[in-house]
């Protein structure tokens, strides 16, 4: 091969090679990961969780808009990406704590309340004996 043709196929494999490069962004956007956490969070207010589990509820959308910066950013790079994926399955993992610990609450008031009410009758039997 003729030393003068190398060079001009030099040049376009390193053009193309810059081109591919300037190319690759930092992969897709964590949207699944999102819609997840979502999901969660909206369980966990169904669930009462404002109620019973404020501040984790809270830390769990606090994550989710904190990614949604990430996401939303102008000129993302990867790891806004990877923080964003990251915080949002901490807010996942949050409001779905946060949705336990709510039903939890109610059924052991409810089991309480079943209680008491097995109390009242049974004082009830024994005031009516003779």
């Amino acid at each position: 091969m003729k030393p003068h043709k190398l060079i001009p196929r030099t040049f376009v494999i390193l053009t193309l090679t810059a081109a591919l490069m300037a190319c690759a962004g930092p992969g897709p956007k964590p949207t699944s990961e999102l819609q997840i956490a979502e999901s969660s969070i909206q369980q966990a207010e169904a669930n009462d969780a404002r109620q019973f589990d404020p501040v984790l509820l809270n830390d769990a959308q606090n994550k989710v808009a904190d990614a949604r910066e990430l996401m939303d950013k102008s000129d993302p790079e990867e790891e806004d990406y990877t923080e964003a994926r990251r915080l949002l399955e901490q807010a996942a993992v949050d409001a779905q704590l946060a949705g336990a610990r709510a039903e939890t609450e109610k059924t052991q008031r409810a089991v309480a309340e079943i209680s008491r009410s097995i109390e009242d009758l049974q004082n009830e039997l024994e005031t009516d004996q003779p």
